[in-house]
């Protein structure tokens, strides 16, 4: 682990001055607070702003850089008027990065930063992720990944360090809730992250709500699925108000990325 953390250090004073894609995930904000430690002003977090950011992700993001004391901006960007990322198809990930990384690179440059890092970690190999493609592109660098720090090795470094997210779990877009194929709107966005916001509020961490049209299907760990049959009262009425007709529990459980589980028979 002091291995890597040096090895990381020392890629970032040879980097000079970065900019951090930075979402307030663990990952990235451990690179975040690495850089800031090791540059100083020459690091900056740059977080993207958009309907498919939950507002809570953007407060969090915006205490945790104030906590580690880095410099940290949020950029528009606008992925949402982009019909073949509103489209929804299995490589909406690439429309929505090729967009944030336009944005992100034309903010960096102006101020006088040229390489943009992002929190992607050696775990990160597996899994359908189009939006690498758009990394490699536009040249971003993945020094956790390049130095091979694995997720868990990231929350014990993170924890050594005092960011009090160590133990944060993973999270994703909102557009990751709806299938693919299914129309992105404004107001199923919002839909979905209300819903999740009911749930967190009763008590749920790690959960997902996946927007089917009038279905909602809730996926939380195994160990929590009898305080969700002990509250399914709070939660049937909380998301029937925001519109869903039917509330379901998924009895696999939750899992980062399920959706992409049908791209095998997704056309």
């Amino acid at each position: 682990m002091n291995t890597k953390y040096q090895q990381l250090q020392t890629m970032l004073l040879e980097m000079e001055r970065v900019a951090v894609a930075y979402s307030a995930g663990i990952d990235s904000t451990l690179l975040l607070k690495v850089a800031h430690d090791t540059l100083g002003e020459n690091a900056i977090g740059l977080t993207a702003v958009s309907a498919s950011l939950p507002a809570l992700e953007k407060e969090e993001a915006a205490q945790l850089a104030q906590q580690i004391g880095a410099r940290h901006v949020f950029i528009e960007s606008h992925e949402t008027e982009d019909v073949r990322y509103l489209a929804n198809p299995s490589n909406r990930c690439y429309f929505c990065k090729t967009n944030t990384y336009d944005e992100l690179f034309a903010y960096a440059h102006e101020i006088g930063f040229k390489q943009i890092i992002d929190g992607t970690n050696a775990d990160d190999t597996g899994d359908h992720r189009p939006g690498r493609l758009a990394a490699r592109e536009h040249g971003i660098r993945s020094p956790l990944q390049e130095i091979g720090f694995t997720k868990a090795e990231i929350r014990q470094l993170a924890r050594e360090l005092g960011l009090p997210n160590w133990d944060k779990p993973a999270a994703a877009c909102l557009s990751s809730r709806i299938p693919y194929g299914t129309l992105i709107t404004l107001e199923n966005l919002s839909q979905v992250e209300q819903a999740e916001n009911a749930l967190h509020q009763l008590g749920f961490r790690e959960l997902r709500v996946r927007h089917h049209e009038q279905v909602a299907r809730i996926e939380v760990p195994p160990a929590d699925f009898s305080a969700v049959i002990q509250q399914h009262g709070a939660i049937v009425s909380a998301l029937k108000t925001l519109g869903y007709h039917y509330v379901t529990l998924d009895l696999a459980g939750f899992r980062s990325g399920s959706m992409n589980e049908v791209l095998a028979n997704y056309q």
